[in-house]
């Protein structure tokens, strides 16, 4: 897999500096866009407000105009190529696991649709909608001015909002998804679904290539081409997102999460969590105000 910089990368190529967990940008003009492809590290929402842009998304070109939305999945490679002089765009990005916190299904995401057509979805809507969601990112953008003690809380609420808003555009004007059409593709999304369904009590990727009646070595081309991940790491992802879901619930010590995750044990489950968070399941919730 080729390796890209990573959007803070191309953020900093911009002088902006994100260490956050959500970046919303102002949405001026753009004189200079990075000559290399970059992945995406976070979900991107970019609405196109004024011009025209042609880039490459995943390979696929594509030109984005007035009305364009894009949604973006981490791991979408993008390669802007050429824009015109008045081109604009309203940037939104989070990280999921800042999403996540409060909200009790660790899915709610994909179950959107959203993010089916390789990772990426685009979407052509009318300017009545176009203002709906500007509106919504102009609240963002007073939201993360303030100082008050719920900006953080406000803010998740107002991209839980954009996010349905767009989902909800998107199901009306996208009855077909290339899932429908890309037999890989569409085994792709079937072991999401069933990682969504099984994912507490199988861990296994030989569970997920038997119920798809395929090998682990196709089950492992499927999701590399698809996303450039194996199937372990995606179980893993999935698993992650449970904990952090379960650990955002005062109802449950550690103990108690471990075993409802089928860790074999309480230090299993913190070797875990801390391989893919960086943290202990302590630290993170002593973070979110849990103890």
């Amino acid at each position: 897999m080729e390796n890209y910089k990573n959007l803070q990368d191309t953020l900093s190529f911009f002088n902006i500096d994100c260490n956050n967990s959500y970046y919303i940008s102002t949405g001026k003009s753009i004189f200079e866009f990075p000559n290399e492809p970059f992945r995406m590290d976070y979900y991107t929402f970019c609405i196109c407000t004024k011009g025209e842009i042609d880039l490459k998304i995943n390979g696929i070109e594509c030109i984005i105009n007035v009305g364009s939305i894009i949604c973006s999945a981490p791991s979408t490679i993008v390669h802007f190529l050429n824009a015109t002089n008045d081109f604009q765009m309203q940037l939104v990005f989070f990280d999921k696991i800042f999403l996540l916190t409060n909200i009790s299904d660790p899915f709610i995401i994909e179950r959107m649709g959203l993010f089916q057509n390789d990772s990426c979805s685009i979407v052509n809507t009318s300017e009545k909608n176009i203002k709906n969601l500007l509106n919504i990112v102009d609240k963002l953008k007073s939201e993360e001015k303030s100082t008050n003690d719920f900006m953080i809380p406000k803010i998740r609420t107002l991209i839980f909002l954009l996010l349905i808003e767009i989902a909800e555009i998107y199901l009306k004007l996208a009855p077909k998804t290339i899932a429908d059409k890309d037999p890989q593709t569409h085994l792709f999304f079937r072991f999401n679904k069933l990682i969504q369904e099984n994912i507490l009590a199988h861990k296994k990727v030989t569970f997920y290539a038997n119920q798809l009646c395929i090998s682990n070595k196709y089950l492992i081309e499927i999701t590399k081409k698809t996303t450039g991940r194996t199937p372990h790491h995606i179980i893993d992802q999935a698993l992650l997102k449970e904990a952090y879901v379960l650990l955002g619930n005062p109802r449950y010590n550690i103990t108690q999460i471990a075993d409802l995750l089928q860790f074999s044990s309480v230090s299993a489950f913190g070797r875990f969590f801390k391989k893919y968070a960086c943290i202990s399941p302590t630290e993170y919730q002593e973070m979110q105000g849990i103890s």
